[in-house]
């Protein structure tokens, strides 16, 4: 007996449904990002208030998590990585070549955290993008002085 499958269905075998869509969410799950991380942006033009209103805008909203996850302690060990590659790299174009794929890896080390429940989507979410960001020695930079900023408002809203 011959089956059709329309849409997102079409690889699916006989049997297997849509889980994505037909799959209730489940109880204790995150809600999506609800953080805004448009306004963080490097490079040549920094906005004047990256390091000010849009650091203490993101502290702010991730502060609200769970009493559990993004405790300052986990936040900071994401924040010491960065400058340590900052620190190696300094504003040596090679160097920072040479260290972009572990600064990338950076990315996997936040999903691991949050696959464990040690931050929250919010965080990933940001700290992904700050990652994304850095291009080149300068960003790298800018992402260091970003997350600075970050931590110190961080630990104000934080309750």
């Amino acid at each position: 007996m011959a089956q059709s499958f329309s849409g997102n269905n079409r690889d699916q075998r006989p049997g297997q449904g849509g889980a994505r869509e037909q799959t209730p969410a489940r109880s204790g799950r995150d809600a999506p990002p609800a953080i805004d991380v448009s306004a963080v942006v490097f490079g040549d033009k920094l906005a004047a208030t990256l390091f000010a209103d849009i650091a203490e805008h993101a502290a702010e909203a991730i502060s609200r998590a769970r009493q559990e996850q993004n405790k300052a302690s986990q936040l900071r060990r994401f924040y010491d990585e960065l400058v340590m590659w900052q620190d190696k790299v300094g504003s040596d174009a090679a160097r920072f070549q040479e260290a972009e794929p572990y600064i990338r890896m950076l990315k996997a080390k936040v999903a691991y955290a949050k696959g464990r429940g040690h931050i929250d989507d919010n965080f990933e979410t940001l700290f992904r993008h700050v990652i994304d960001q850095t291009r080149d020695a300068a960003t790298l930079r800018q992402a260091k002085f970003f997350m600075e900023a970050f931590m110190a408002f961080y630990k104000v809203h934080r309750k």
